[in-house]
């Protein structure tokens, strides 16, 4: 699972065997996980992870989100 981003005590990455679902990224934290749809950037799943933190890292996703497709795009996943 390759890891493409680190911010605070987030780490943006990718599983390698989840088939042909669309870009998307996970980010794990040290209270759980959740998982961003990218383009457009929406939740889809979340785990231990509390609202206020989602927020936030719904912000960094947004922000980094040409970075992420790029990533994405390079490991192969589109």
């Amino acid at each position: 699972m390759p890891t493409v981003l680190r911010l605070l005590n987030w780490r943006f990455h990718f599983y390698s065997d989840e088939g042909q679902e669309p870009p998307h990224i996970h980010v794990r934290t040290p209270d759980g996980e959740c998982k961003f749809w990218l383009s457009p950037v929406r939740l889809a799943r979340v785990d231990g992870v509390k609202p206020a933190e989602v927020r936030r890292i719904e912000c960094a996703v947004m922000e980094h989100e040409a970075l992420l497709m790029e990533k994405w795009h390079e490991h192969g996943r589109a």
